[in-house]
């Protein structure tokens, strides 16, 4: 009777939530409409935003709005009010979530070379939300788990425990099927066509992040992680901006190489210490001016919210983050409350002068039992949590390194680190014709980091000619 039940709800949902889609015209099934989408981006936006942070930049800022917002106002769903934020990351990727919510990282911005670039891949994110590919992926998910309730103890623990709790982490992971990414690169080309710019640049960029992921030693950068690039993209890229250029049949259409050098000119690139950075297995954060060790061997992945610790078997984690209260007690009693655990020791100690509550305590979940170790230490001023943890039965295997860490929270003095400065992004124009080698040379870069500056510059070759008075990118290190 229930399986009846549960087959004629389906079917009921197929009869009444079909839906025109907006780009193609056609009836399609979706479970979540249009009011759905835009109360889940304005809840997932202050998750992202806190998670990644929104680049300090007020300037840019505006740039990359208003560009974005001109291919919004021409686009299948000018009705909805698009966010578009610079997100403070390395990383090279841009995303979008349902409602009209597109994020697109400095690390990205740092490898695109002209306004077309930017405004093909800006198009590209906003051709998700028009298409409404989360939309539909997230209705065809919610179809196939409904009676499954399947779980999975690392994805769901590490987010009920690790604070990371939220459907806004898992949307950041969203891998668009092929026809999705086909589908948003003809909106991305067809978007920014229309706003003037030449879309070719956009196949351009595809190239340099296909070298990337050739060259040895660089890794995959997160926008091909999640943007499956088919070997014939580039070349389907080019006909499109041929067949929209022809369509709309302008003289010339933009790329505006130095307007964009102009507003990248002294971003940050890669990870800013100043939000801490790991060195010889210490963590320093030169702003707070904290440190702690962290074990050998481990992946620390540093967020503006928190610092992750991974093994390489992944059988563990350990958080560190900033407590909203001033009460170490407080604190702890809270996190054993809110996530109903049983606490097997609770005691008070010192760290380094600083008072402290360490727990050790177990936390039964739907995939198992885990076992944490907790310490909450206040500090100048501050409530710093340490949490680690893994299945009970790995956690005598862990628990060494847990308290290593946890007690070794203490005062940052050293000069060198607190007065440790990001590296940035420099603009500099070529005096005489050279190839590019010579003209990174010239500038002081060394020849371990030439490939890298390379690809910065568009992909490049370092034979390739350079001519006097073009504008090169290079990377001005910290001091």
């Amino acid at each position: 009777m229930i399986k009846q039940i549960i087959l004629f709800s389906l079917l009921l949902a197929w009869v009444v939530s079909c839906a025109v889609n907006p780009v193609t015209g056609k009836r399609e099934f979706m479970l979540v409409s249009e009011e759905q989408e835009i109360a889940m981006g304005r809840e997932y936006d202050p998750q992202i935003s806190q998670m990644y942070g929104v680049y300090d930049d007020p300037e840019l800022l505006k740039y990359v709005n208003d560009l974005g917002q001109k291919m919004a106002k021409i686009s299948h769903r000018p009705n909805l009010k698009y966010e578009i934020k610079v997100m403070d990351s390395p990383v090279i990727n841009a995303f979008a979530v349902p409602g009209g919510y597109v994020y697109i990282t400095r690390g990205i911005l740092a490898y695109l070379n002209n306004e077309a670039e930017l405004a093909g891949v800006m198009g590209h994110e906003i051709g998700h939300v028009t298409a409404r590919h989360s939309a539909a992926q997230m209705s065809k998910a919610q179809l196939a788990q409904i009676g499954i309730g399947v779980t999975s103890m690392i994805s769901e623990d590490i987010a009920q425990y690790a604070g990371l709790a939220g459907q806004a982490v898992g949307l950041l992971f969203l891998k668009f099927g092929r026809d999705d990414e086909r589908e948003s690169d003809k909106l991305g080309v067809q978007y920014s066509t229309t706003v003037g710019y030449d879309a070719h640049e956009m196949a351009n960029f595809f190239k340099v992040l296909d070298k990337m992921n050739s060259q040895s030693g660089q890794s995959l950068p997160d926008f091909l992680s999640t943007h499956p690039n088919p070997a014939d993209r580039v070349q389907d890229v080019g006909k499109l901006a041929d067949s929209w250029q022809k369509k709309i049949g302008k003289s010339s259409y933009m790329v505006n190489r130095d307007a964009y050098l102009k507003e990248i000119d002294g971003i940050v690139y890669g990870d800013n210490p100043r939000q801490g950075f790991t060195e010889n297995d210490v963590f320093y954060h030169p702003e707070l001016k904290f440190q702690f060790p962290t074990p050998a061997g481990w992946t620390i992945n540093n967020l503006p919210t928190q610092v992750q610790m991974f093994p390489a078997d992944q059988k563990a984690v350990m958080v560190f983050k900033l407590e909203a209260t001033q009460d170490n007690k407080e604190a702890a009693a809270a996190f054993i409350t809110n996530n109903k655990l049983t606490v097997e020791s609770q005691k008070s100690i010192s760290v380094h002068n600083a008072p402290a509550e360490a727990v050790v305590a177990t936390a039964t979940t739907e995939s198992g039992v885990l076992k944490l170790m907790a310490y909450f230490i206040k500090k100048d001023g501050n409530v710093y949590s340490f949490l680690g943890y893994s299945a009970q039965a790995d956690f005598a295997n862990y628990q060494n390194q847990f308290t290593a860490t946890m007690s070794g929270l203490n005062t940052l003095t050293d000069r060198t680190k607190l007065n440790r400065q990001p590296d940035r992004l420099r603009i500099k124009q070529v005096s005489r014709s050279a190839t590019l080698r010579d003209a990174l040379k010239g500038f002081g870069v060394p020849d371990t980091k030439l490939e890298e500056y390379a690809l910065l510059n568009n992909g490049m070759n370092l034979s390739d000619n350079v001519q006097a008075g073009s504008k090169i990118k290079v990377v001005e290190a910290g001091k």
